[in-house]
């Protein structure tokens, strides 16, 4: 239950900045509301009043401050966007810089164990799991265990979650790429 709980977080906080952007996203519509409604209510003050004309004017004057409002607010989501990316960019630069300096001086079979080391663990898992399954399956028919209650012993919820784990880790950072 652990490992599903951590392998569910662990899919889930590439999301984060995703989720922070709706709630973000939802006060600036709820900012955006109240000024509308303030604007109406000063245009119904001012139709009371016999100041249409003058209602017109601010209406253009809002328009307009609108507009320029909107513009800058594309203009900041649009820097803020290719900030993240910048930075995610510089990130990656700096990892892989340091991955070569890490590598320097050392031999090309150790540079290439190395970078194979996160694959190598997963198939050595993925492997032992197969290896594990086909002992089982072996033992089930020898002892002549229906075929069902073997798929129940083969692919429990341990199983499950391991296959999970690893198919999060491996793939689940790529979806919040995206």
């Amino acid at each position: 239950m652990l490992t599903l709980l951590s392998t569910l977080i662990s899919f889930l906080m590439g999301g984060l900045p995703k989720l922070l952007d709706y709630f973000q996203n939802r006060a600036d519509h709820k900012h955006e509301m109240e000024m509308a409604r303030l604007q109406i209510d000063r245009e119904l003050q001012m139709a009371e009043r016999g100041f249409m004309a003058q209602a017109r004017i601010e209406e253009i004057k809002l328009d307009e401050i609108k507009v320029q409002s909107e513009a800058q607010k594309y203009l900041a989501d649009a820097n803020t966007q290719q900030a993240v990316v910048d930075a995610q960019k510089a990130e990656t630069v700096a990892l892989y810089d340091y991955s070569k300096s890490l590598g320097a001086g050392v031999s090309q079979w150790v540079t290439n164990l190395r970078g194979s080391t996160q694959s190598i663990i997963s198939l050595g898992f993925f492997l032992l799991l197969c290896a594990i399954d086909a002992g089982l399956i072996v033992y089930g028919f020898t002892h002549k265990v229906p075929f069902t209650e073997m798929a129940e012993i083969l692919w429990d919820d341990n199983t499950s979650t391991l296959f999970a784990s690893i198919i999060a880790f491996h793939f689940g950072g790529r979806v919040f790429g995206k």
